[in-house]
């Protein structure tokens, strides 16, 4: 029965797949909170335009002067594209550069439509209409809209194709079975898909809003956690039929063993993804839902879908590997095998704990001394695709014959009554290369400021245009000199808010950069603090003390700062990356943290449950060998799947794909393998306390294989 549900589950799920670019958006502005300046003028803006557009520039260039001939054919193009049914108004007039060699004009673009569709549209045009010897380019905010549409397009297959091929071809090697590895990956598919299912009617009746980005993080996730849930309950089913008779009494025990530090796990990972509800970013604020609800989905397939699969096998799961019944046998449950890696290790960890520790630690703090080269200030926008794109490539262009801001103007709204001052202080600021008010009078829709005020646009001795008031406000666009999405720009902006004051809002392109940014940073600070508290929380209810849970924070903050130390010089001396967007550092904390603690649980309730028989030192060194095979398996699959990440061409996601996929190796192989394990055997039972039944357990009751 529970097979047959989650077939269903899954079936419907599945045909979602191509169905998320409905309910998806990537529009900057809608991420940020409702109170942000840029966002409050964004809102505003559809009341001095009849016409809900986003602007693409067009930028066409020449090694040597346009010929009138070229301009005629330029025109000729430009009418062709304003007959793109996208085009929701007139174009403007083909704008010659002072040089002569170029020519922009701007295309206002239905936001309500698909802006990729009609992007391509007109580089289509463009291809087959250019005057030879002519470059065309789509850019501006419908331009780069586009490339990040299109980069985001391998998601649902590519990404996916990545994903699950790794995982495969690590359960094969892991399992050496043609059976098993294919159980396992059902149950993240199917766990997949029924997520899938449930966040698309979410996000279609708006509860949350969802992304490119977010998409890509919610198939990684559900994947990489489904299997390692899966990972850890085929291990103690293994265990289980080893000792018990029948498939159903060792499914009872299997599931017995591995409920809670699967639960414990996951939980760790929803509440530290829920304190992303904490976050000013909406982008920030949807993931942590999102993504809660993909792991929710992942623990349930791996405590009900996995064990009904292996109960309906049976032991056939495991062939050509023998799985009989054995109680005596020596990798029974109760009598961990002194043989293999882990076993071996866990000999040379007894004889000198504290030398591993100190040094593991002092090699940790080393890599983590390379946080102070990340540079997580923000990347321009035009760096976002790191793919080809048409957009960064006419930004470029359009620099060197127009102000970089051309096309990407800050619109600032304003009293009427303080029209001519905000005018002069705008006009006043270095970067900002001319000033325009809205105007319904004017034929293009804004007539320029200069210093004597509004004027009008169109012969000697037209009357003044009056400038569009509503509600006591005007509208007045800044072209700025640098490119919109410059540093250069951003401190423009900044100046101009602090010179205006409370007297105006200033939003567009750049200014919503900076109140991403800033929002961003604003999250960090607040969030990471409480994600720790949190999970210390869990891991003191889960382990019975207080002294382990805090002991297992630490490691693994130090794993945290190692990852990203080590990630800061790869980004600046390896890839030659500019920079970080804020949140990266955010969002690898709350992956990094969540997720490798998780291995830590693995760990520490195995300890914990051999320390009740066995001692501490030799619970440890019995867990240490149990679980470290199957930990160590759950962190490549990890990796692995988040590594997947990078074949997507977004900045973003190339680098948290390093950052987890390094980290969790790093947790997985060093902090959990010697770190952990070392640390807890140089302190003894005092690491329980304030534990009573563990503080008095002996630690002579049994000695660890190959040693006292």
């Amino acid at each position: 029965m529970l097979i047959a549900v989650w077939f269903v589950a899954a079936a419907v799920g599945g045909p979602y797949f191509g169905r998320v670019s409905e309910v998806s958006s990537n529009d900057g502005t809608s991420y940020l909170p409702s109170t942000a300046d840029a966002t409050v003028v964004q809102d505003r803006l559809g009341d001095f335009n009849d016409v809900d557009a986003i602007p693409a520039i067009i930028m066409f260039t020449s090694d040597s002067e346009l010929s009138a001939e070229e301009i005629d054919g330029i025109d000729a193009v430009l009418d062709e594209i304003d007959g793109i049914d996208a085009v929701v108004d007139e174009i403007s007039p083909a704008i010659p550069s002072d040089d002569g060699q170029g020519v922009q004009a701007f295309v206002p673009i239905d936001a309500a439509g698909d802006l990729d569709v009609a992007v391509e549209a007109i580089r289509a045009a463009l291809a087959s209409s250019t005057p030879d010897g002519v470059d065309a380019y789509v850019t501006g905010p419908a331009g780069f809209t586009a490339d990040l549409v299109e980069a985001f397009a391998g998601i649902d297959g590519l990404l996916l194709l990545v994903a699950l091929a790794a995982v495969l071809i690590i359960l094969v090697i892991v399992y050496r079975s043609p059976v098993l590895p294919f159980a396992v990956l059902a149950t993240s598919m199917f766990a997949l898909c029924t997520a899938l299912l449930t966040v698309w009617w979410l996000a279609k009746a708006g509860v949350v809003l969802l992304s490119g980005q977010t998409q890509g993080i919610l198939f990684i996730l559900v994947i990489g956690a489904a299997t390692d849930y899966s990972l850890l309950y085929v291990a103690r089913y293994r265990e289980a039929l080893r000792v018990h008779p029948t498939r159903w009494a060792a499914t009872g025990a299997a599931l017995k063993g591995s409920f809670e530090p699967i639960l414990a796990s996951g939980g760790t990972v929803i509440a530290g993804l829920l304190c992303l509800l904490l976050s000013d970013l909406e982008s920030n604020r949807s993931l942590g839902p999102v993504a809660a609800i993909g792991i929710v989905f992942a623990m349930l397939a791996g405590l009900s879908l996995l064990p009904a699969l292996l109960l309906v096998i049976g032991r056939a799961a495991f062939w050509p590997r023998r799985t009989g019944y054995d109680p005596d046998s020596a990798s029974g449950v109760d009598a961990p095998s002194s043989k293999g890696v882990w076993a071996a290790l866990s000999r040379v960890i007894v004889k000198r704990p504290r030398t591993i520790w100190v040094t593991t630690a002092a090699v940790l703090l080393g890599g983590a001394l390379g946080v102070v080269q990340l540079q997580a200030e923000g990347v321009p926008q035009s760096d976002l695709v790191l793919s080809e794109s048409d957009a960064r490539d006419g930004q470029i262009a359009l620099a060197e014959h127009f102000p970089g801001g051309s096309g990407s103007p800050a619109y600032i709204v304003t009293d009427e009554s303080a029209l001519e001052s905000t005018a002069a202080t705008l006009l006043a600021s270095p970067g900002i290369d001319s000033v325009s008010v809205t105007s319904a009078q004017s034929p293009s829709g804004t007539a320029p400021v200069t210093e004597d005020g509004v004027q009008a646009i169109g012969p000697p001795g037209t009357p003044p245009s009056a400038p569009t008031v509503v509600r006591g406000e005007v509208l007045l666009q800044a072209t700025l000199v640098d490119t919109a999405d410059s540093a250069a720009a951003q401190q423009t902006i900044r100046d101009v808010r602090a010179a205006l004051g409370d007297t105006a809002l200033v939003g567009g392109v750049t200014a919503t950069a900076i109140d991403t940014n800033d929002a961003s940073v604003r999250d960090r600070n607040l969030i990471i603090p409480i994600v720790l508290l949190v999970i210390l929380a869990i891991l003191m209810l889960l382990l019975r003390s207080v002294l382990a849970p805090v002991l297992l924070v630490l490691t693994t903050v130090l794993s945290f700062g190692t990852a990203m130390g080590v990630s800061a010089l790869v980004f600046n001396h390896v890839f030659g990356f500019t920079g970080a967007d804020p949140a990266v550092p955010l969002y690898g904390f709350v992956f990094l943290v969540a997720l490798g603690i998780d291995y830590n649980i693995f760990l520490m309730t195995r300890v914990r449950e051999e320390s009740l028989l066995h001692g501490t030192r030799a619970g440890v060194v019995r867990g240490l060998a149990v679980t470290g095979g199957v930990i160590t398996s759950a962190g490549v699959v990890l990796a692995a799947t988040f590594a997947a990440l990078g074949v997507i061409p977004i900045l973003f996601l190339a680098q948290l794909a390093f950052i987890v996929a390094f980290g969790v190796l790093l947790d997985t192989i060093v902090v959990r393998s010697l770190l952990v394990p070392a640390l807890s055997i140089d302190i003894g039972r005092a690491i329980w306390w304030p534990s009573r039944r563990l503080l008095h357990t002996d630690d002579r009751v049994r000695h660890p294989p190959g040693g006292r």
